[in-house]
This record gives C-alpha cells, sequence and structure tokens, in this order.
C-alpha cells in the first residue's frame, strides 16, 4: 500500500492523528527532504526509516519504490509541506502506482492554497488554482493575461524573491484587482495582507518579504 500523507505546513500541531499512526506503521518514509522531514519524525518520536524522493531522482528513485511496494512493503509518501502531489514531484509516483495498480489511500490534512483561501475573505465557492508563477517576466506575464475577467477566485503560490515583481505585473495587466498575499501561515510570523497591487508593493517595499507567499486575486 502506498499512503499518501499530508503533513503540516508550519505548525507541527497541525498533523491528524491517523497521519502519525501511519508514519510510525509503515516500512518507508519518501520524503521530499529527509532533513525536514526527520524534525517532524522526531517531534512525534516516529522511529521509521527515511528515503529521499525529490525533483531530481524521482524517475530513478520511483522504480525502487514500485519495486518494494510490488514486495508488499507499505510505504508513506509526504512532501516538505502539505499534501503530497499539489506543486511536488509525488505527483509523479502516484501517477506511477496507478498505472500499475498499486493499492493506495490518502491521510488528509493541511494544504496551504485552501488554508490561504479560507483567510482571504475571497469567494471560496469557485476557485482556481495554478501552481507557481512562471519566474521570468515574459511567461508570467503572459500566464496572467489569460485571467482578464476571470470572475472566480484564482490562486498562485510565489517565492518571496519574486513576490514584488508578480505584484508589478499584476498591477499593470488587471484593472484595479484586489490581490490577498498570504504568508508564514499558522507559524509565528503568519500575515494575511489584502489590497491592491500597488498598496501591497508599498507594504513590502517596507520590510524585506519572507516566507513562502499564496497570491490570491480576483481579477473581475
Amino acid at each position: 500500500m502506498l499512503y499518501i500523507v499530508s503533513t503540516p505546513i508550519g505548525n507541527l500541531k497541525d498533523i491528524t492523528y491517523r497521519a502519525v499512526e501511519t508514519l510510525k506503521n509503515v516500512d518507508l518514509i519518501a520524503a521530499e527532504d529527509t532533513r525536514h522531514t526527520r524534525i517532524l519524525c522526531n517531534h512525534y518520536n516516529i522511529k521509521t526509516p527515511l528515503t529521499s524522493y525529490f525533483e531530481h531522482n524521482k524517475i530513478k528513485k520511483a522504480e525502487y519504490l514500485m519495486g518494494l511496494l510490488g514486495e508488499g512493503k507499505e510505504i508513506a509518501l509526504v512532501t516538505d509541506a502539505g499534501t503530497p502531489g499539489i506543486s511536488d514531484p509525488g505527483y509523479h509516483l502516484i501517477r506511477l502506482g496507478k498505472d500499475r495498480n498499486i493499492p493506495m489511500t490518502v491521510i488528509p490534512g493541511a494544504t496551504a492554497l485552501i488554508a490561504a483561501l479560507s483567510l482571504s475573505g475571497l469567494s471560496c465557492h469557485n476557485f482556481v488554482y495554478e501552481g507557481f508563477l512562471p519566474v521570468k517576466s515574459a511567461a508570467r506575464r503572459k500566464k496572467l493575461e489569460k485571467f482578464k475577467g476571470e470572475d472566480r477566485t484564482v490562486i498562485f503560490y510565489e517565492s518571496p524573491h519574486r513576490v514584488v515583481k508578480a505584484l508589478k505585473d499584476m498591477d499593470e495587466i488587471f484593472k484595479d484587482p484586489y490581490v490577498v498575499c498570504a504568508r508564514e501561515l499558522t507559524k509565528k510570523f503568519e500575515e494575511v495582507k489584502g489590497g491592491t497591487p500597488s498598496e501591497l508593493i508599498d507594504h513590502f517595499s517596507n520590510k524585506k518579504p519572507r516566507g513562502e507567499f499564496v497570491l490570491l486575486i480576483h481579477p473581475s
């Protein structure tokens, strides 16, 4: 059995009893960053062996993990934070397991995009998640252009190094949009700030952006 296990996005207490129990009982934990996951395991006295499964070894390591599953081993797949498969290499392993009829189940829990959406004050009834915005400005602007007039809440992930650039592009492309920036969710310095792109640019000009960002926008 392959267990797709959600882990905390910040606060280590945001994990289910079932997730902890599963991580303790499986034969192996496949983690995007073993150093990061070891902190969680130490906190909950989880002694299960860890193996790395990340973007640059996902093809080769997936075959190794499929072999273990074929032998009857039980494996838990975790990401650095949140739910595996969402903007991380876990998707490849899950898809491969589906293609090979490997039994699997999900241990649901935290995910940053839903946490940010519920805090944003924007419509939660109809939304679209678009993952990370492109790194280069031209590609980023091209992607944002697709959402002109969009009536749903649109959700992106963004790094602290590019968030101001993304806000500047939104300010130029959309007409007075309302944007919410959510960062450091569930952590000590959690911040959810809403306003126009220019207001948010001014806000982050006064202090260096830190932490991973979720950007939510209602373009129309």
